[in-house]
């Protein structure tokens, strides 16, 4: 016997006139959400209203209907509706399209349709969007049509921008929204699916990862050399910039390095051109000095020039201004943003006036130079008046201030010549590609020789700070001298002041804290002493037995030396291998007598400082020694310059340290290292790592041995 099917009957519609509809106590919605009603009228006054509304009639009590239709489902249209009426938009006579309800329950009308509702896919509302901008809507109306922020179109745009390939991942759910966003960052489809293959089957797949890949050719926004430039200027200049709009990315990402620093140099030889005016013998010029560069180099002293009435009067404003703020808020918890940032305007500007130019001897000039840089916030740095060994015998030259070389054929008229260093930017080349298969291999030699300078900047700057062991230390080395004569080359003091030079590349190291604190305390000192040599003895004397110590320790402190040395110097009859071995020694006992941490001297493992320098079992190594075994096999199948980056970010403050900086018993620290494991476990030496690893160049001098 055949089933019959009972078909459905829809229910009717009808056209009926706005007064004739009421708002049904039915409705279930109670709670505000999404587009507002004012957004709601608005919408159906641009484009009618596109969904009927479900009525039921309104009957009496004997079951008649009343000609009024009652609204369960729809009401937040129903209101809309009645918003246009009141504004006077809509006739309250508009025929109004419904569907009208027969049977059931209303309340049950109203949970299904709105429960029924399916709002569009992320990816359908992105590519909706690009479809209205191509159809000629500016991101200004799309964003006014549909009542969102500028900002939240130019992001929907920049994702329907994505390859097609990865939208289609993302529709699978194969990625994640904030994976495509991380994406959106470049406009370059091919590199985009080539990430994501790489990513997808390594696992190395999180955002900030997948932005770190899209951008690790460029140079931040941050950077001192696009600060110095500018972003305008570099973009003027036909240089790209990427952009993530979905995370702070501190001005973006600049494609052309290599036009960068091409205007970097220009900007920096076009400010030199302007300083060599001022009659200079010598200017050297570089994006970054390292530290130490002015060693053995004589400062000439210099007078500030003097304030012009103006610039006073300015001055006494701003403190009169700075000092009425202060005390009008003495007693507030919290200041107001506008006054808070009206003074720090006011410290800018006074700290500006403050900085006062200097007038130099133009005798001095003529056989002085100047340092041109960019400091790390990405302005120009100027250091005026070092004069150079060489230069110190042409002081007797009568030609010397006399503005020009007396064989000039233009004569002493013309002003002083100026001799320049080519411009260069700081950074050596980098170590040779070490074999990453040797997981014995000890650290190259310029690196530790690197790190060990780390080392003696934050020993001195700890010495300092300790004056009994200073006096300790120099006592040492005097009993050395008088009693074990053999034994005196053996300290790490190198009495006399002989400032051992620092390693010209040690990346940091110029900005780090300890060299920071060293300058500070030293700029203080001598501040405090006499210009003159001659007054020095009656200044010391007028010191206290506390500030006689405090300099005894500064002074002392630079004596230090705990610089790792490499062999091919012994060779050179500089040293011999047992004095270097000793002085380490000793440096050793001064390091803990001064409990020297240099985590809290503030070095921390970077890609540049050690990460990037080292093999790919020691990066491992150091990640498993810091975090363990877990942390290190997330990392473990990545190419070395992901895997040292990646390391970086793991290693950030766990307070990791390489071997040469750590602070260690000698005993227990050599019975580490004659226990280390010598070989590789056989899952890192894939055949894809031996293709791209390469062997080590054994010619290259920084290789390790």
């Amino acid at each position: 016997m055949t089933k019959v099917v009972q078909k459905i009957t829809l229910s009717p519609s009808r056209d009926i006139p706005f007064n004739k509809l009421v708002l049904s106590q039915s409705n279930v919605r109670r709670v505000k959400a999404g587009v507002s009603i004012e957004q709601l009228a608005e919408s159906i006054a641009q484009r009618t209203l596109l969904q009927s509304l479900s009525v039921r009639a309104v009957v009496d009590g004997d079951g008649n209907e009343t000609g009024m239709f009652e609204v369960p489902a729809g009401g937040r249209r129903y209101r809309a509706l009645e918003l246009l009426v009141k504004q006077k938009r809509m006739s309250k006579t508009q025929a109004v399209p419904c569907v009208v309800r027969e049977g059931g329950i209303a309340e049950d009308d109203s949970v299904a349709e709105n429960d029924e509702r399916v709002g569009l896919h992320p990816l359908d509302q992105f590519r909706a969007f690009q479809i209205l901008r191509d159809l000629g809507m500016s991101e200004e109306d799309i964003a006014a049509r549909h009542f969102v922020n500028p900002a939240i179109v130019k992001q929907r745009l920049r994702l329907a921008s994505v390859s097609p390939k990865l939208h289609e991942v993302y529709a699978e759910d194969g990625m994640t929204l904030e994976q495509l966003m991380a994406f959106s960052v470049t406009a370059d489809h091919a590199r985009q699916e080539q990430v994501w293959g790489n990513v997808s089957r390594s696992g190395y797949d999180e955002p900030y990862q997948i932005r770190r890949l899209l951008t690790e050719n460029t140079v931040r926004g941050s950077d001192r050399r696009a600060r110095f430039v500018g972003l305008e200027a570099y973009q003027h200049a036909g240089g790209s910039v990427l952009r993530d709009l979905f995370e702070h990315d501190d001005g973006g990402w600049l494609q052309d390095v290599v036009l960068l620093d091409r205007l970097v140099t220009e900007k920096l030889k076009a400010e030199a051109e302007t300083i060599a005016a001022e009659g200079w013998k010598w200017i050297s010029v570089a994006v970054e000095f390292s530290y130490g560069h002015t060693q053995g180099l004589r400062e000439i002293e210099g007078k500030p020039v003097d304030l012009s009435p103006e610039e006073q009067a300015t001055i006494d404003a701003l403190n009169a201004e700075q000092a009425r703020l202060e005390t009008d808020y003495q007693d507030a918890d919290e200041l107001p943003d506008e006054v808070d940032q009206r003074l720090g305007e006011i410290e800018s500007a006074l700290a500006a006036l403050e900085d006062r130019p200097m007038h130099y001897d133009p005798t001095e000039i003529a056989r002085a130079g100047v340092f041109i840089s960019i400091d790390s916030e990405g302005r120009l740095s100027v250091d005026r008046g070092y004069v150079r060994p060489e230069d110190e015998v042409r002081a007797t030259d009568p030609d010397v201030g006399q503005g020009a070389d007396a064989s000039s054929p233009e004569g002493p008229e013309v002003g002083p010549s100026v001799q320049r260093t080519v411009i260069a930017v700081a950074g050596g080349a980098p170590d040779a590609e070490e074999d990453d298969e040797d997981a014995t291999k000890p650290l190259p030699d310029r690196l530790i020789t690197e790190l060990t300078a780390h080392r003696t900047l934050a020993l001195r700057d700890a010495l300092a700070e300790n004056p009994a062991i200073a006096f300790q230390a120099v006592l040492h080395n005097f009993v050395l001298t008088a009693f074990y004569p053999f034994a005196s080359s053996g300290s790490c003091l190198e009495i006399g002041l002989r400032t051992p030079n620092f390693p010209p590349q040690a990346p940091g190291l110029r900005e780090s804290v300890s060299a920071k604190a060293v300058e500070a305390r030293h700029e203080a000192w001598k501040a405090r002493l006499p210009k003159s040599q001659n007054d020095l003895w009656d200044a010391l004397t007028a010191l206290d037995g506390g500030a006689q110590a405090s300099l005894f320790a500064h002074c002392a402190s630079f004596a230090v030396n705990a610089v790792y040395e490499p062999a091919n110097r012994y060779n050179q009859g500089r040293v011999s291998a047992h004095s270097v071995r000793t002085r380490l020694d000793q440096a050793d006992v001064l390091a803990r007598a001064v409990g020297l941490d240099m985590v809290q001297a503030g070095w921390r493992p970077t890609v540049d400082n050690y990460l990037g320098r080292v093999t790919k079992p020691r990066i491992l190594e150091a990640v498993r020694e810091a975090k363990g075994e877990p942390s290190a096999q997330l990392i473990d199948h990545l190419k070395k310059a992901d895997m040292a980056k990646e390391a970086e970010r793991l290693l950030d403050g766990s307070g990791w340290l390489p071997e040469p900086l750590r602070l260690t018993d000698p005993g227990l620290a050599r019975a580490e290292q004659e226990g280390e494991a010598g070989s590789l476990p056989e899952f890192l030496a894939d055949e894809e790592d031996q293709e791209n690893g390469g062997d080590e160049d054994p010619q290259q001098p920084d290789a390790a041995e």
